[in-house]
């Protein structure tokens, strides 16, 4: 008889099991950043053509979600845009009305003025976009 010591070959070695664990998780977590319809999409690029003044209704707006922006018109002739991406936890704004907009996820309210926040839980702005409007056409700057 020798004297080599047995081990037991009944399943994977110990690095497989740690290794196969840390594969999942990575694979977990890449599936929750990946790009989900409630999420706002990043902000276009300078020169991308968002839309018409005629579809930013006076006293409301409009999400231009191809873009991650959303445009408003407070009063008569006077556009303003912000990121569509709520500052609480990245869902994309959907309504616009009486000078607000609003995400659906949490709730948080934003003035389509200026962006500031009247409602949360979002505690930040919403982010000002430069656009500027030639003719009829909205353009981020």
């Amino acid at each position: 008889m020798t004297s080599e010591s047995v081990r037991p070959t009944t399943g994977p070695a110990r690095r497989t099991v740690i290794a196969a664990a840390g594969a999942a998780g990575l694979a977990v977590a890449l599936t929750a950043c990946g790009d989900d319809q409630d999420k706002a999409k990043a902000v276009g690029s300078a020169g991308t053509v968002l839309g018409k003044t005629s579809e930013v209704p006076e006293g409301g707006g409009k999400v231009f979600g191809d873009a991650g922006v959303v445009v408003t018109q407070p009063t008569a002739g006077d556009f303003k845009a912000f990121s569509a991406k709520c500052t609480h936890q990245g869902c994309a704004v959907k309504d616009i009305a009486n000078d607000t907009i609003t995400c659906p996820c949490h709730g948080s309210e934003f003035s389509a003025t200026d962006g500031s926040v009247k409602k949360g839980p979002a505690t930040q702005p919403l982010p000002t976009e430069q656009i500027t409007v030639k003719g009829d056409t909205i353009t981020l700057a």
